[in-house]
């Protein structure tokens, strides 16, 4: 740091798995939290410049716990065979689910992210309708303003979607922004101005190359 050099720095487990903030006591046993950085190594505070959240384009999720946008149909399945979601170390089946987007609006605001880095966008290719929550309603009240306080009023939410037309177009080999299909784009920038965050990076396979910038 003295001499000028960036430092780069790889989190470890999503926002959820949080062991303060995440769904307890479904979580791991530290802070995944961007905050958990500084005190995990030393770092001061104000030496963050920039904090990329990385995001897949649907939810996944491994063990139990609540998952309000899982799907359980040939849909869920399809996602987990071509995503590849088997945990690295067990081989579980991870579950599968449409994108969560007032749970990643929580996970932005306690991470303090400047961008989004989407990833496995090409996995949607096939579908032909594409959910993302928007909200949640609990024993019939949207909620506002606040993310679930406990595991038994998560457990009790009913996702409120809006539905995406899919562009069922191969996207693993495009390299340009432009190259995207319209309704990929449109998929993109919902996010966007759904959680005020710009995405900057959008992942279409798992080679460091197919990344669009």
């Amino acid at each position: 740091m003295k001499d000028g050099k960036n430092i780069l720095v790889e989190g470890a487990n999503g926002t959820m798995l949080d062991i303060d903030h995440g769904s307890y006591p479904f979580v791991t046993s530290s802070n995944t939290l961007v905050s958990g950085l500084f005190c995990g190594l030393g770092l001061p505070h104000n030496s963050l410049t920039k904090s990329i959240g990385v995001c897949k384009a649907y939810l996944t999720r491994v063990g139990n716990g609540p998952m309000p946008t899982e799907i359980n149909d040939e849909i869920g399945n399809f996602i987990r065979e071509k995503g590849r979601e088997y945990g690295v170390t067990t081989g579980r089946p991870r579950r599968c689910g449409w994108l969560d987007l007032y749970q990643l609006k929580y996970a932005l605001m306690l991470n303090g992210l400047t961008s989004i880095n989407l990833t496995k966008l090409d996995i949607l290719d096939e579908i032909d309708e594409i959910k993302v929550c928007t909200g949640y309603k609990i024993n019939g009240e949207e909620i506002h303003n606040r993310y679930p306080d406990t595991i038994k009023e998560l457990g009790n939410v009913v996702p409120i979607y809006k539905t995406f037309k899919g562009w069922k177009r191969d996207t693993s080999k495009l390299r340009q922004k432009e190259e995207l299909p319209k309704e990929a784009i449109d998929y993109i920038e919902f996010i966007r101005e759904f959680t005020h965050v710009p995405v900057e990076y959008v992942g279409l396979g798992p080679d460091r190359t197919q990344m669009i910038h």
